[in-house]
Parts: structure tokens; C-alpha cells; sequence
């Protein structure tokens, strides 16, 4: 499977048949191994990463009551140092746009840099800070695609903390980084980001499967 591969199932409206196909052959992979190991994502879902070439990747993102999930120790708002295009496979995604504005005169918020390691995110925070209020709120269901410029602050929101997936792809955008916005006052902190097992990836994996395939989605 590569990247492109991918994007060109989304432009075809196949992207309902191609995630019950991949999701089936992972939570098979409980028995016989897929190598697909799953990652309690601070930002509340569950990620099945399925693709890394280079800049470019492809996860399976599940937000799910029925797993436990990890805590932010910023906030939900960030940005992202790749382009995003991100397809809905079930449910429903609140993206909300962030105003952000630099200031040093009564900040809300301080801006972190988010560094990914081998052991996890090392949490750093930057001298710049900014008074954030949510902006304009966009609501995607079962079907819709929907993209995202690198740097655009935002945060992902499951209405009502229901159930929902989506298949998320970045592709990287060189000097740009990994952003959170978080309290002025947080220290610089390392966060491990929690792998699941085989068994527990498998599990994701079939219950995103059986939400898929009882959701009834149209289009692709």
C-alpha cells in the first residue's frame, strides 16, 4: 500500500470498501500479524498508522468510547506541520478554526513545539504567546472529505462523544513545525505515547469495522 494508492481510492469514492478491506485484514492480524500496531494519540483518538514514505503518510484515526484514550497535557488546539486530507468513514468530525493572535499583554495561551521521538513527543515550550477563541466551526459526516493547510491552527471535536473515524493523510511541508497551545506557565515535558498491543490494535480494528459496516455510508 502507498500513498498514492490511497489518495487515488478517496478520488474514486471507494474509500468505504478500501477501509473495510484494511481494517478486516488488521483485526485479523490478532492471529496472524499484520504489523500494524496501534497508538493512544494524545489529541483522544486512536491511530492505525498504515503508510510512511518520507513526508507522506496514511493513518485510520478512531475515536471510540470503547477504548481508553490519553490525555493532552497542552490542549486539543494545534497544527499540523503537514498538509492534511482527511475522509470520513463514520460519523461525525467538528473542525474547528482557531483565531490566533500574538501578543505579550494578557496572553491566554503559550505556543508549544511538539518534537517527535523513538520514546515520544518532547513538549517544549516556545517564548511566544497568544490569546486563541474558537473561530469558525465546520460539521463533516459519514462521506465528506475535507482538507487542511500546514500551520492552520484548529482542533478536531466528536460531537457529543460519539463514535467516529476517519482516514487521515499528510504530506510534509519542509521548515514548518508541530504546534499545541497550552498554559503560559507548563514546563517543558516529555509525553510517551502509549502503543497498543496486537490483540488491542485488532480489537480497534474490528470495532471501527463493524461501525463501518453497520453505518450504512453513503457515497464513498
Amino acid at each position: 500500500m502507498r500513498y498514492g494508492d490511497v489518495s487515488d481510492v478517496l478520488a474514486g469514492g471507494s474509500a468505504r470498501e478500501w477501509a473495510l478491506g484494511v481494517l478486516g485484514e488488521i483485526a485479523e492480524g490478532g492471529s496472524r500479524g499484520t504489523g500494524v500496531r496501534g497508538v493512544r494519540h494524545p489529541l483522544g483518538f486512536l491511530c492505525l498508522p498504515l503508510v510512511r514514505e518520507g513526508d507522506l503518510g496514511v493513518c485510520v484515526h478512531v475515536w471510540t468510547a470503547g477504548a481508553r484514550r490519553a490525555r493532552s497535557t497542552t490542549s486539543q488546539v494545534h497544527c499540523h506541520s503537514w498538509d492534511l486530507v482527511s475522509h470520513v468513514l463514520y460519523g461525525q468530525v467538528r473542525n474547528v478554526h482557531a483565531v490566533v493572535t500574538d501578543t505579550t499583554r494578557s496572553p491566554t495561551h503559550r505556543v508549544f513545539e511538539v518534537v517527535s521521538t523513538p520514546s515520544g513527543d518532547v513538549i517544549r515550550p516556545t517564548p511566544r504567546t497568544v490569546t486563541y477563541a474558537p473561530g469558525r466551526a465546520e460539521l463533516f459526516g459519514a462521506g465528506d472529505t475535507y482538507t487542511l493547510v500546514a500551520g492552520a491552527f484548529h482542533s478536531s471535536v466528536i460531537p457529543e462523544d460519539g463514535e467516529a473515524a476517519t482516514v487521515a493523510l499528510g504530506r510534509g511541508r519542509p521548515g514548518l513545525g508541530d504546534l499545541s497551545l497550552g498554559p503560559l506557565a507548563t514546563p517543558l515535558h516529555h509525553v510517551r505515547r502509549e502503543r497498543l498491543d496486537v490483540a488491542e490494535t485488532a480489537r480497534a480494528a474490528e470495532l471501527a469495522r463493524r461501525s463501518l459496516w453497520t453505518s450504512n455510508t453513503p457515497g464513498g
